[in-house]
């Protein structure tokens, strides 16, 4: 029986539409960053965070963020991730859901268990949003990614730095071999040449042998890696060779200074034989009055010092007094370390024979530190909500009719009736296992649509279903099922594969292969590609290339090339992307979005988006047949009337247009309850011109601004009670193709609240308030208002009930028209999060 993969990871939900319901949240995961805790709140589409407000208990935050234009913007639904505290780390619940603006404008709701310094920045790239929990560092479990803040340094031995930097922001990427977890990752700094250089750390060493051995195993995850000589005076040593190679004798060592110190002068080779002779008499002088522990002091700083004459003696003494003293173990390491320095000579022959009558090796016993903690975790949550909805709508010519007080009949000049009568159920599951060298992650997210009033339209939907597997020491990785790109120029979600490896620290080449979700007709759709990610081209700098194809029915959909830009420091957050695609010979998308942050609550916004609507495709000339012709489902079908490739390339560019959003927005505090925001938006939807039989009337440009204000108030008569009163001027023009003269323009107003109120810990409240009114210069005017109240209430600690009732009222009147219109709309459900 011939069973394709894709017919066993694919259910029935591949004939939905391209617009489903889905969930913006692709994953939540804890770090590390020095003695803070980071949460990254990752997302299926590019996002711009804008502010957030953090309530005076510290137990919850709203942080506000925009959806970026983007062709996957489904309808969007409220999704919940959880994660599981314990000891000092509270349990942690992020939601996210709409804060208005056609669900693009949207806010995570975070709530915590108990109370905790937290703030909120840009993550790196345009698909993350941090929260920086303060202080609860050590409360996450050892991971492979953990960097400590740095403990007491001993006096004497080594550590290696693993990663330096120009910027204090480091992270841990490449993973510790699982050999080595049991040394402690820490952060520091020093200045050399007047330039403050942060690194990462590993440590402590007892032995330069011991430091040694550990920095070979260092070596293949990081290539820079350098023993750190703690023992006074303080130097960094240069990297021994590798065992196969001889060493020059001769040879300088690179020393440079340590923190805090000025440059000092590198000593000379005949300073250095002084130095080194005196050392290496003192540590005789102390092996005949019987002191084997100072004259290991004095050989261990002799064999710190560069390569000199005493070199070769001091290394085969330090082993001979380690054999005397009964270490065996260490004598054993100091003999090899010789002979891989000094492999010909007498004294080599002598150390061979040293070797030879050691006893037979025993285990080395390793310092007692708890090992990286294996977790297991399963969360997720089950879900059920009933929607409901009713409208009227009333002319002014029944309101005045002789049977105006009548019982209104479906036929008179009102319609009324409910539009909206629909169960929605859903299931998200997250299992994640961690250890030392392997993370392993299964999604399942799925959602089901009961329409009660119409059966036909139910749906199942499933926006996830993958498993990922990441070898650290590997520095491999593979997703496979339904998924959303991690990058690449993929568009939207897919079943398929991506992969990835870490080829160099913070270099890494990735491959994607896959069939889009969304149904093109009865086309057939699948596309591959790759790219490279690169986070170190200059400090805070990283970057990314990529190539894809994407094939419809045999031909060539869209071949693009595109690269992305991306800048992250702890104050400012930028990304760039520019997308072209070199079959249509069109610029798709050319974005600049970033985040500045000038103190812990004042954030500066800027976006800039050129892009193509819809992006180019082949395939978009299926939506644009002879309408006085039959619908041809495939390419094929339109290939087989006649027309040629480049005919449908061209018919896809002659109908395609650019839309251009620009944003700036800055929010500050003005005091500890109140803070301040404005914004203003420019969209430009630009004008396709007619195309004869397809689109005889064309699209005419439309161009809209506005300008908006907030006043934002926290903790006004509790210690988590939330305002955010808005107000904005829209301002729009919508030309017409047919008529040269022809422009609606319209002015509207908007005045918007926004309130949560958490009256007890069980019970939250959420009453809103919008009132619009616009004009147009045909001369219709509009009222609109619309007043609202969701309920949650958290029966337990894992089961919350929720209901939300809205209603919208709309008089517009004009030259011959007079109109009222209401809305009544209200779910109510539960979730079960576990």
């Amino acid at each position: 029986m011939n069973i394709s993969i894709r017919h066993l990871v694919v259910p029935i939900v591949l004939a939905a539409a391209p617009c489903v319901h889905a969930q913006l949240i692709d994953d939540v995961d804890l770090r590390r960053e020095g003695a803070d805790a980071v949460l990254q709140v990752r997302f299926v589409t590019p996002v711009q965070y804008r502010r957030a407000l953090v309530a005076q208990a510290g137990d919850v935050a709203q942080v506000f963020y925009d959806v970026v234009a983007s062709r996957d913007v489904p309808n969007l639904v409220v999704s919940e991730r959880r994660i599981a505290g314990g000891g000092a780390m509270p349990d942690i619940t992020v939601s996210d859901e709409s804060a208005g603006r056609e669900n693009l404008s949207r806010r995570l709701v975070l709530r915590l268990s108990r109370a905790a310094p937290l703030r909120v920045r840009a993550g790196k790239g345009d698909r993350a949003i941090e929260i920086v929990l303060a202080g609860l560092g050590p409360a996450i479990p050892a991971t492979v990614n953990t960097i400590a803040p740095p403990a007491a340094a001993p006096t004497s031995g080594f550590q290696i730095a693993l990663q330096q930097s120009d910027s204090p922001n480091l992270q841990l990427d490449t993973p510790i071999p699982a050999a080595l977890q049991r040394y402690q990752v820490f952060t520091g700094q020093r200045v050399v040449n007047g330039r403050t250089i942060h690194e990462v750390n590993i440590g402590y060493f007892g032995t330069l042998v011991e430091a040694e051995a550990a920095r070979q195993q260092l070596l293949r995850r990081f290539p820079q890696a350098a023993i750190v000589a703690l023992a006074p005076p303080p130097t960094v040593v240069a990297p021994l060779p590798p065992p196969a190679a001889t060493p020059r004798s001769d040879t300088p060592v690179a020393v440079v200074p340590p923190a805090g110190a000025a440059p000092a002068p590198v000593p000379t080779a005949a300073e250095v034989d002084t130095q080194a002779a005196a050392l290496l008499a003192a540590a005789k002088a102390a092996e005949a009055q019987q002191d084997p522990t100072a004259a290991l002091e004095r050989l261990n700083q002799l064999l710190n010092l560069p390569p000199n004459a005493s070199t070769r003696e001091a290394q085969e003494r330090v082993g001979n007094v380690r054999e005397r003293m009964g270490d065996t173990t260490r004598a054993r390491a100091e003999y090899e370390t010789f002979l891989r320095q000094f492999p010909a000579g007498p004294d080599a022959d002598r150390v061979r024979a040293a070797l030879a009558r050691l006893p037979a090796q025993a285990p080395v016993a390793v310092r007692a530190k708890p090992a990286v903690e294996v977790t297991s975790t399963l969360t997720g949550s089950l879900a059920a909500f009933y929607y409901g909805g009713a409208s009227k709508i009333r002319t002014q010519e029944f309101q005045d009719s002789p049977i105006s007080g009548l019982p209104e009949l479906a036929s008179d000049n009102t319609l009324s009736g409910v539009d909206q009568k629909q169960v929605l159920t859903s299931a998200d599951v997250n299992w994640r296992y961690r250890d030392a060298d392997t993370d392993m992650r299964f999604v399942f997210r799925d959602a089901y649509t009961a329409d009660q009033l119409n059966s036909a339209k139910n749906r199942n939907r499933l926006s996830a279903l993958y498993f990922e597997h990441r070898a650290l020491a590997l520095g491999t990785s593979v997703r496979l099922g339904r998924q959303s790109a991690n990058g690449g120029g993929v568009l939207g979600r897919f079943d398929g594969v991506q992969a990835g490896y870490t080829f160099a620290p913070k270099w890494r080449v990735n491959a994607v292969a896959g069939v889009p979700t969304d149904k093109l007709l009865d086309s057939r759709r699948h596309f591959y590609g790759s790219w490279i990610d690169a986070d170190a081209l200059a400090p805070n700098l990283g970057a990314s290339v990529y190539a894809i194809r994407q094939m419809i029915d045999g031909e060539v959909d869209r071949s693009a090339l595109g690269a992305e830009l991306r800048y992250f420091s702890p104050r400012v957050s930028a990304t760039s992307i520019v997308d072209y695609d070199t079959a249509l010979r069109g610029l798709n998308i050319a974005s600049l979005q970033g985040t500045w942050q000038l103190e812990e609550t004042s954030v500066v916004n800027f976006l800039y988006d050129r892009r193509k609507t819809p992006l180019l495709m082949v395939g978009n000339a299926l939506f644009f047949q002879d309408p006085t012709g039959p619908l041809l489902p495939r390419l094929r079908d339109l290939l087989d009337t006649g027309l040629t490739l480049d005919d449908l390339r061209a018919r896809v560019r002659a109908t395609t247009s650019n839309t251009t959003q620009a944003l700036l927005g800055a929010t500050t505090p003005i005091n500890k309850t109140w803070q301040i925001g404005a914004d203003v938006r420019l969209t430009d939807v630009g004008e396709i011109l007619p195309v004869a039989t397809i689109l005889p009337s064309g699209q005419g440009r439309s161009r809209n601004a506005a300008l908006g204000g907030q006043l934002i108030g926290t903790n006004l008569y509790s210690s988590r009670d939330t305002h955010v009163l808005s107000a904005s001027i829209l301002r729009g023009s919508n030309y017409s193709l047919t008529d040269p003269g022809g422009v609606t323009r319209y002015l509207g107003g908007l005045l918007s609240y926004n309130n949560s109120s958490q009256v007890t810990e069980l019970l939250l409240l959420e009453p809103s308030l919008r009132l619009y009114r616009q004009g147009a210069s045909a001369g219709v005017r509009t009222t609109r208002w619309t007043p609202g109240l969701r309920v949650t209430y958290r029966v337990l600690k894992q089961v919350a009930i929720e209901s939300e009732l809205s209603a919208e009222y709309s008089h517009s009147t004009g030259p011959s028209r007079d109109e009222t219109s209401s809305r009544v709309f209200y779910y109510l459900g539960g979730r079960y999060d576990f």
